[in-house]
């Protein structure tokens, strides 16, 4: 862990996807921001190796293999954070599935189906069950991520697009919702990104590669660690004043 990390220091946090890429860098600093954290994510062993790491550090971490396409996995998350560090103060919902390179007409009814569980009614879940555990203290902050394909057609699978817009539409609604119950809703419209998920989208071919490369006006990907930190500022106090926002994070693609 880095030294002196105050961002987040009390707060309890569950993060969705945190086995790698987004996910497991927004463990890492949330965890060095002084946030106790509970991983979630499919795959129980990279999971658990990643919430290894930060208590390895001196960090507090507990892991929780599940499926965001599951209610009850969800709530037993939220539970998990509730008997390990005693509440739910914020959680960042960034679990994703993507797919590029296909037509609209030639993707088959399974395509469309795993992405429209995992991106929108994986949000769903998440919502669904860390809301009720944030009412009685009147206060939290939830950000889900969204994507440039969230705002705009991209290079992505229509589907894909119309998940993340989707997305945005459940960040919004909750936001309302919740507001003056104390508790925020927020989205990040995250750019290409440095990750695992991300080599899988872009081995389908040439062409996918260039409808993402170079777009930003930054001229690269971005590193997970970059959408972490804007994860992490959405979650603490300093954004008290933040809800129901989409903010970019891009490298300026959004911008063009």
């Amino acid at each position: 862990m880095t030294a002196g990390g105050t961002l987040l220091s009390g707060k309890v946090a569950l993060i969705t996807g945190a086995s790698s890429g987004i996910g497991a860098a927004a463990a890492r600093h949330f965890a060095d921001e002084g946030a106790a954290v509970v991983l979630v994510a499919r795959r129980a062993d990279l999971v658990e190796e990643a919430a290894e790491r930060i208590r390895k550090d001196g960090g507090r971490a507990v892991a929780v293999p599940g499926d965001v396409t599951r209610r009850a996995d969800m709530d037993r998350a939220v539970a998990t954070a509730v008997e390990r560090f005693g509440s739910l103060d914020c959680a960042f919902n960034n679990a994703g599935y993507a797919s590029a390179g296909t037509l609209l007409h030639e993707l088959t009814d399974d395509d469309f189906d795993r992405t429209m569980d995992v991106n929108v009614r994986g949000v769903w879940n998440c919502l669904r069950a860390q809301i009720p555990a944030m009412l009685p203290a009147g206060a939290g902050a939830v950000v889900n991520t969204s994507s440039v394909a969230g705002v705009r057609a991209t290079a992505a699978s229509a589907p894909y697009v119309a998940a993340k817009h989707a997305v945005l539409g459940l960040t919004r609604a909750a936001a309302a919702e919740y507001g003056a119950q104390g508790i925020r809703v927020n989205a990040l419209v995250v750019g290409s990104t440095d990750t695992e998920m991300m080599d899988g989208v872009l081995a389908a071919g040439p062409a996918v590669r260039a409808g993402f490369g170079g777009k930003a006006i930054q001229q690269r990907l971005a590193n997970p660690t970059e959408i972490a930190r804007a994860a992490a500022w959405l979650c603490s106090d300093a954004s008290s004043f933040t809800t129901g926002a989409a903010l970019a994070v891009d490298g300026g693609r959004t911008a063009k």
